[in-house]
């Protein structure tokens, strides 16, 4: 499948940048706290994992050997596909921002950090979640932009496993920030800006 060549580099290169981000602000935000996944419990952190397993190897698969997920392959405008890439690259460098905001606060489930800190600027002036937002546009662009469902399929069990946990990551925020974020919740969107009632500030 030559024609799909172009399209693997482009998808390669957004992938490399964004694990290369990524994995420096995760290093950067490493603490000896131990962080536990008792609170999401075990059997949704374990399925959510395996969605994000799932994602990458069925992206690694499209890249070092295509045809064994053609069978998923489905017709898209090439026109579409790189606009997609252009969409994916954006969200990179935004959950990376994200990221960079986030600083020494980031972990991978609802638990908040003893030393974690409210953030409200860069990305959460907007959003309660940009993390999730840029995720979720960057993942979806990338199965558009592979032009596959099988990629589309782990991207859904993803964006739904994440939605389900918000509730809960957001009770844990308030437990540890109370009407603080109360009142941030109040002025912000969850993954979204609000049109109305967005802060002035």
């Amino acid at each position: 499948m030559p024609e799909e060549t172009p399209f693997r580099i482009a998808v390669l290169i957004v992938m490399l940048g964004t694990g290369l981000g990524a994995g420096y602000h995760r290093l950067r935000a490493r603490s000896d706290e131990k962080i536990t996944h008792e609170a999401e419990g075990r059997t949704f952190a374990l399925v959510l994992r395996l969605f994000g397993l799932g994602l990458w190897l069925s992206t690694l698969a499209y890249l070092v050997a295509p045809r064994s997920v053609a069978w998923a392959a489905v017709p898209i405008y090439p026109t579409v596909r790189w606009c997609a890439v252009v969409v994916a690259a954006a969200a990179a460098v935004g959950l990376v921002r994200t990221l960079v905001a986030l600083g020494k606060n980031l972990t991978d489930t609802v638990v908040t950090r003893r030393e974690a800190t409210l953030v409200t600027d860069g990305p959460y002036a907007w959003v309660r979640h940009p993390f999730y937002t840029t995720a979720f546009i960057l993942m979806g662009a990338v199965a558009v932009a592979a032009a596959n469902l099988l990629l589309g399929a782990c991207v859904v069990g993803i964006i739904t496993m994440l939605v389900l946990r918000t509730p809960q990551e957001e009770e844990q925020l308030i437990t540890t920030f109370g009407d603080d974020y109360r009142e941030y919740m109040r002025t912000t969107g969850r993954y979204w800006p609000r049109v109305f009632g967005r802060r002035s500030s």
